[in-house]
């Protein structure tokens, strides 16, 4: 019997390949999809677990409160972490990560290595990351002890056993110790690194003292606390502690700071405070929402296409009932074709996943997985959900077809009931619904992509060729030999460039009252070049200028939002307001026009400017659009005449600034991609009810034709219906998608606004698609020969 069922099912599907491959193809790219977002959202959610004691691990962060604003740091001051662990026996051990990108050389070889950080001497005790080679208990205890990741000691040693031998540090040579070889870090970390030293070389050697320094927040903050410590207890006792070893700097400073802890393992998707990698739970909401989304619409076509195709089969169903078959056995045969159809739509989907997961890694922009099989469990979830499908898919005409009378289908009398009709109608609702959403969430994300990338930003980018130098007494000589090269057009100095990181400075600036406003603010070394080179407009007094010989001692330019935050109505009221700030005391000389410094994720913030071209160490060249590769080689070259010891290392600023918004990018590279998916697949589930509206149909559109209707007449006739389910779904998706994208956008500081256009831009789309979905059917039966549709009559 079984083999039979078997024999029937794979001939049915044979006979109507065309059919079964539309049902299978559209359930497999259905499932695949989400099989891939299942992976993604896997992924994120792994981040930072691979660490044993992850759940005993927290970041301190602080609260900085001056009379001016609000600071929430992700960092605490350099003192906070190693005087934690002396005070509180609940905690086991601190690390402090300080990022510190420099020069790193051995004999000839010499790069500017970006991914090298400082690490106390307890990282590999309280992390998870081993070592291949060397001691994990002494490798970072000693200053200038380097522990070195597979890549560099390749790139360094190639392959010998490095451990023992030295790397010479930052332009200064410093001789450093290698002391261990890293495993590989695993992608889903947040903590990355290519190079670890010693923090003992900044805190013994360097920057002596700076362990009592409790105003200077640089390295990110890590405490491990000891089995059944209470972290919310430990937290109270963090405003007593700062008042003993803080309280009176923080009084004179007229600072308030406030410490607290997040969950590490928290630190990656739910902090709002930043770090070195973070991600967006919301996003994984949105992509755990369309995956389930697309498995719904997948299964909602599967089971509309399968109905359409059941019906043909009533006569079928009664010739077996005449011959004896029982309800049991019919229902089995109907369930049993459905799940074979899954299940081969099941091994199309690993198919299509395993070949679509390196296009899905670059567009995800890293290593989601490394294969379909490195989560098996993902492969019986999918195993698992095909087999449900097929199983509801089967259940409707196995329960429908089975219970009519053979002598009522065989005499051509089978209809369906108006509950199956309003449910396969309900069910396209459903998917329009669903697809119309993401058809207005992909536009509003692409405006929302295009208008950051179209923001004015009030600096000048384009053709800003940006090298990274040394504040010597070479830097001068080297930007005039530059300055003087053709193709080059200016030249300025500077401590940063917008989109990179920058010093921040306690201050103390006149306010419109006449008294000494404190507040920590953003500051910018530059050279007289810098303010015209970038564009930066002047609204009130003027710019540095070689002429006054004070500017570069007792000179500052802000932007009009520190104008704001002192509580001046003009920008040339701030003009002449006296300021002290890192031991220079003097007066605000002009101010520039809001320009964005930082990503239009976040709020234009207070920026001070003083000129001091020995604190420069970026050059900043403004080059022709014309023959930029000549131009860049007769840089270089000029670069190796004069520093031959460091390595040529550029970027082009407008490429560099728009890095910021790459994760953005790929979101909405993703959420388009798989949107579409949605699209095609519900336009698949639209196929099918108007098939089977038209296989229902077929007699009264023979007699229309018979009777004179036209092909466009009887085509309006079929497309009618669907227009208006449609014109239902985009009633509900509309206020959906509205409040979804709404709190979206609420991420960017700097966002579009949802105007009414992207909705009626999406229900006309939407219009579109159905229209030409069923048109292809409608005019199908139009035009098809009434004689053959009155046959059986």
């Amino acid at each position: 019997m079984l083999r039979n069922y078997f024999k029937i099912a794979f001939r049915n599907l044979w006979r109507h390949r065309g059919f079964s491959a539309l049902n299978i193809s559209g359930l497999a790219i259905g499932m695949a999809a989400g099989f891939l977002i299942l992976l993604y959202v896997g992924f994120e959610l792994s981040y930072d677990t691979m660490h044993a004691k992850g759940d005993r691990i927290y970041r301190v962060v602080s609260d900085i409160k001056t009379p001016s604003e609000n600071i929430e740091a992700n960092k605490p001051a350099w003192a906070v972490a190693p005087h934690l662990q002396k005070e509180f026996p609940e905690i086991e051990s601190e690390v402090r990560i300080k990022n510190w990108p420099m020069l790193v050389r051995r004999e000839n070889l010499k790069f500017k290595e970006q991914n090298v950080v400082g690490m106390d001497s307890s990282f590999f005790n309280m992390f998870e990351f081993k070592l291949l080679q060397g001691n994990a208990h002494q490798a970072l205890k000693d200053p200038f002890s380097v522990v070195l990741s597979q890549t560099l000691s390749r790139k360094y040693f190639g392959d010998e056993n490095p451990v023992g031998k030295t790397l010479k540090l930052t332009e200064k040579g410093y001789v450093a110790n290698v002391t261990g070889v890293m495993e590989y870090i695993p992608e889903n970390s947040s903590i990355k690194a290519d190079m670890l030293v010693s923090l003992t070389t900044i805190t013994q050697n360097l920057e002596k003292g700076i362990d009592d320094q409790w105003l200077n927040y640089d390295p990110s903050a890590y405490i491990l606390l000891k089995k059944g410590a209470d972290p919310d207890k430990l937290q109270a006792k963090f405003p007593a502690f700062l008042q003993r070893n803080n309280g009176t700097e923080m009084e004179k400073s007229k600072v308030v700071i406030t410490l607290g802890l997040e969950p590490f393992r928290d630190v990656y998707l739910r902090s709002d405070r930043g770090g070195p990698v973070t991600g967006s739970i919301s996003n994984i909401y949105i992509f755990s929402v369309i995956g389930l989304f697309i498995l719904l619409i997948a299964s909602i076509n599967f089971i509309n296409l399968s109905t359409a195709r059941s019906v043909e089969r009533a006569r079928e169903v009664g010739i077996r009932k005449v011959v004896g078959a029982g309800k049991n056995q019919l229902g089995f045969q109907f369930i049993g074709e459905s799940v074979i159809l899954c299940l081969i739509a099941f091994v199309l989907a690993t198919m299509l996943t395993a070949l679509a997961l390196p296009y899905f890694n670059t567009l995800a922009g890293k290593t989601v997985s490394t294969g379909i099989f490195s989560n098996p469990e993902n492969i019986g979830y999918l195993f698992l959900i095909s087999v449900g499908i097929g199983v509801l898919a089967g259940i409707y005409p196995a329960i429908v077809l089975s219970s009519f009378r053979p002598k009522s289908v065989l005499k051509g009398r089978f209809s369906a009931g108006k509950k199956g009709i309003f449910l396969r109608k309900g069910l396209v609702i459903a998917q329009f619904s669903i697809s119309i959403a993401l058809i207005i969430g992909t536009i509003i994300i692409y405006n929302q992509m295009q208008f950051m990338r179209d923001q004015n930003l009030g600096f000048n980018k384009d053709q800003m060729l940006v090298l990274q130098s040394n504040a010597d007494d070479s830097q001068k000589a080297l930007t005039e030999t530059i300055s003087a090269l053709p193709g080059v057009k200016s030249t300025a100095l500077g401590s940063s460039v917008p989109g990179a990181e920058n010093n921040a400075a306690y201050s103390e600036i006149e306010n419109k009252n006449g008294d000494l406003q404190v507040a920590n603010l953003d500051l910018y070394f530059v050279n007289e070049d810098y303010i015209p080179e970038f564009g930066l407009k002047v609204i009130a007094g003027r710019a540095f200028s070689r002429d006054f010989a004070t500017d570069s001692t007792q000179a500052m330019v802000v932007n009009e939002k520190t104008v704001q935050i002192l509580g001046y109505t003009k920008p040339q009221d701030a003009i002449g307001a006296r300021f002290k700030q890192w031991g220079r005391e003097g007066q605000i000389i002009g101010v520039v026009k809001d320009f964005h410094f930082k990503s239009l994720q976040q709020n234009i913030r207070p920026l001070t400017i003083r000129l001091e071209p020995k604190e420069t160490t970026m050059i900043a060249v403004k080059i022709s659009p014309k023959d930029v590769s000549k131009t860049v080689a007769a840089i270089k070259e000029t670069w190796q005449s004069f520093v031959p010891s460091e390595p040529f290392d550029y970027y082009f600023l407008d490429e560099f600034f728009d890095r910021q918004y790459r994760a953005e990018e790929r979101f909405g590279k993703l959420f388009l991609n798989f949107a579409g998916l949605a699209i095609f697949i519900s336009c698949l589930g639209l196929l099918g009810l108007a098939s089977y509206s038209t296989i229902q149909r077929r007699r009264e559109i023979g007699i229309r034709k018979i009777i004179g209707a036209s092909v466009p007449g009887i085509v309006n006739l079929l497309s009618k219906e669907f227009i208006i389910l449609v014109g239902i779904a985009f009633l509900i998706a509309s206020p959906l998608a509205w409040y979804g994208m709404h709190k979206w956008l609420q991420d960017f500081a700097y966002r579009i606004d949802i105007e009414w256009w992207i909705f009626a831009l999406a229900g006309v789309s939407a219009m579109g698609i159905a229209l030409v979905t069923v048109s292809f059917q409608a005019i199908k039966a139009a035009i098809a020969n009434p004689v053959n549709s009155l046959r059986t009559e």
